[in-house]
């Protein structure tokens, strides 16, 4: 054999293997291989964001391929709440943990989604420069506020708050911003503060140029962010696969209310392998301290959700007194309630079904 045959071949080999490790390491096989699936025995896409509010979703992800029904859904993760509204509605995506008034709004536009099921409780709060100008909530006239979207509960945190202080709309001027942009932001001194869930709250107080002025709890008891949404044409045709997702989540919440080591734990996998975060920064949210986000009970009540349609409506984003019964469907979080927290061993990588 030539030498510039050797050469070829070598050349070949070299393509071929890089290809091999490239198919195997960045391309999603599962969700290739799900997408030719008949519809019936297809796994859901889920979306979420990189919040605490939504941490569930990748805990779910992460135990349930250790157990021996094996991955309930694919997870898809997206940095902002627009692009999730569209991939619900082009049937993208098929389930999605999405702001609480958000999900009010799109099925008050005739979005087909109903709620299921709740992210978790708490997790939010109202962030300041550290050495900045704001140092009660009465020093926020004046200043820029950054909130995740004007369908959000954050942004009825600030409008809460405003009311108690006698702050007008008109004092205080709120942007949009993605909940990952908003820390840098604060740091740059782009913004004066921000409303907006966890990790990002912590994330600014780890960097030591952001303090908390008040979490969402100070403002509104039970509070609650994000809930997790099911288009209805999969709820009506694949019940029993809906039932299986929420009784997941639900296991999750219960597997995160274990304590410390579980969620240091969560902390990690879902960190390295889900968020692109440190998992410093998520075992900081989630432990400093412990019930600064907590993961039950998450079923849906009517009294929260009256409240946050309520103040939707006062704050001019929903033009409708739309019944809880529209967009809601408890029948999933009434079956999840016999559910018990997953049997995974902390750090140990083995599960007890």
């Amino acid at each position: 054999m030539t030498n510039g045959k050797k050469i070829l071949l070598a050349i070949g080999a070299w393509v071929v293997t890089i290809s091999g490790l490239h198919a195997r390491l960045n391309v999603n096989w599962p969700a290739m291989l799900n997408d030719y699936l008949p519809p019936a025995q297809r796994k859901f896409n889920v979306a979420f964001i990189p919040v605490t509010c939504h941490l569930a979703c990748p805990v779910t992800d992460y135990i349930s391929k250790f157990s021996k029904a094996g991955q309930i859904f694919l997870p898809r993760m997206f940095q902002g709440f627009p692009e999730i509204k569209e991939a619900l509605v082009s049937n993208r995506m098929q389930a999605a943990f999405i702001v609480a008034p958000l999900a009010i709004a799109l099925k008050a536009q005739g979005v087909p989604i109903k709620i299921v099921y709740l992210g978790h409780r708490y997790g939010s709060a109202f962030v300041v420069q550290k050495n900045g100008p704001i140092k009660t909530f009465a020093d926020v006239r004046g200043h820029v506020v950054a909130i995740p979207s004007r369908f959000s509960d954050e942004r009825l945190i600030v409008f809460r708050a405003m009311k108690a202080w006698g702050i007008k709309p008109s004092e205080i001027k709120m942007v949009e911003m993605a909940p990952p942009d908003v820390a840098g932001a604060l740091a740059a001194k782009a913004i004066d503060a921000f409303s907006m869930g966890e990790p990002f709250p912590s994330q600014a107080e780890m960097g030591g140029f952001g303090r908390v002025l008040f979490s969402a709890k100070d403002y509104w008891p039970d509070y609650m962010s994000c809930v997790l949404v099911v288009r209805e044409d999969v709820i009506d045709s694949r019940p029993d696969a809906v039932q299986v997702l929420v009784d997941g989540i639900a296991r999750s919440g219960l597997w995160l209310e274990k304590g410390e080591r579980y969620r240091n734990t969560a902390a990690d996998f879902v960190g390295r392998f889900y968020y692109n975060q440190k998992p410093a920064l998520l075992r900081w949210a989630l432990t400093k301290p412990l019930d600064r986000v907590t993961y039950s009970p998450l079923a849906p009540r009517k009294a929260d959700f009256d409240l946050v349609r309520d103040l939707m409506i006062e704050t001019g984003v929903l033009d409708r007194k739309i019944a809880f019964e529209e967009y809601t469907d408890t029948r999933f979080s009434d079956r999840a309630t016999i559910q018990t927290a997953w049997k995974y061993a902390p750090g140990t990588g083995t599960f007890a079904e």
